[in-house]
């Protein structure tokens, strides 16, 4: 199994993760050069395990100065490939400690090729992007995607590309978008269920325990 070798300590997963972390806050609050913590911060922006990037290698200076298209190939990472298998994205979700079976991983910043569909492995891996700039387009078909979810379930808009203000005046038209249902919930989630739920739940135990403390006169 592949990861990221540190003096001697092979990364991945969680504990990649949990590394590319801690190296980040430091490289902050002490951006000292030839650190190990500022080195990663720079290999996470080319890196071939880095999981902001995702490919073996960047060939921005291949395409300036190669005019071969094969030179200009950038092969994604297997996770790439996995992502659309639901049993390696379950066994993702719960190496994070999460739930494997109502789980979701929502891919950002990942434009989806036009004919192809961003919802993937049994709906649990969505694969949106803003979409917005008109480069990508061409390649999408699209204006981009929307990810909505509320207590009711989760809904994946996709938008039409605006054109220009001169047109929609013209033809009196707006962005359109279509919705596609991704999942239903079928009771209504509530907040005590969700991260901040928990939170509050905290608190209104340590409340209660002050509570009684006064109450009671200790």
């Amino acid at each position: 199994m592949v990861g990221l070798t540190l003096a001697g300590k092979t990364y991945r997963g969680a504990a990649l993760f949990d590394l590319l972390g801690t190296s980040l806050v430091k490289a902050y609050q002490n951006p000292e050069p030839g650190s190990l913590a500022n080195d990663l911060l720079w290999y996470l922006w080319t890196g071939p395990y880095s999981p902001l990037f995702g490919k073996q290698k960047m060939t921005t200076f291949e395409r300036y100065f190669i005019e071969d298209k094969a030179a200009h190939d950038e092969q994604p990472n297997p996770y790439y490939r996995l992502r659309h298998e639901p049993a390696f994205v379950q066994k993702l979700l719960r190496a994070f400690g999460l739930d494997g079976e109502r789980g979701h991983i929502i891919n950002g910043h990942t434009p989806v090729k036009k004919g192809n569909s961003p919802i993937m492995a049994n709906r649990q891996m969505l694969v949106i992007d803003g979409g917005f700039s008109r480069p990508y387009q061409k390649t999408t078909g699209i204006g981009g995607y929307t990810l909505l979810d509320n207590s009711y379930g989760m809904q994946l808009v996709a938008h039409q590309p605006f054109v220009s203000r001169q047109d929609a005046i013209a033809h009196l038209t707006d962005i359109v978008s279509t919705r596609r249902v991704v999942e239903t919930e079928a009771r209504r989630r509530t907040v005590a269920e969700t991260d901040i739920g928990h939170q509050l739940q905290v608190q209104i135990c340590l409340l209660k325990a002050r509570l009684q403390r006064l109450t009671s006169g200790q």
